[in-house]
């Protein structure tokens, strides 16, 4: 297990996010991304919880935010060196934005995800 600092490993999350393309992070609406250190079930490194931008409609307004989750201490017991933890993080990030962008797991293996 890599032993990573809360707050690097933080920076590791904001810079996978840097790395999203400005017109997908452009669309991106009212989602938040957090670290959290364990997830609420063994084998995530990563969850998104909220409303797909697919399957919102006029209906949409007023709701909190949607909420990726990045969970730390599985990321870290995965991974062997520095440059996987890097890796592993921004893996998640996009996996974890797809589903912000509505597409489902199937469709992220099938795409190589």
């Amino acid at each position: 297990m890599i032993d990573l600092p809360l707050d690097r490993f933080e920076e590791l999350v904001s810079e996978a996010l840097d790395t999203v393309p400005p017109g997908l992070a452009k669309v991106m609406d009212n989602v938040v991304v957090v670290v959290v250190d364990d997830p609420p079930e063994p084998g995530l490194l990563g969850l998104y919880t909220g409303i797909p931008l697919t399957e919102r409609g006029d209906w949409y307004s007023g709701v909190l935010p949607d909420r990726i989750e990045i969970y730390r201490n599985p990321t870290l017991e995965i991974c062997q060196t520095p440059e996987e933890v890097v890796e592993e993080v921004r893996i998640t990030v996009v996996h974890e934005i797809a589903h912000h962008f509505g597409i489902d797991d199937e469709r992220l293996h099938e795409l190589g995800w």
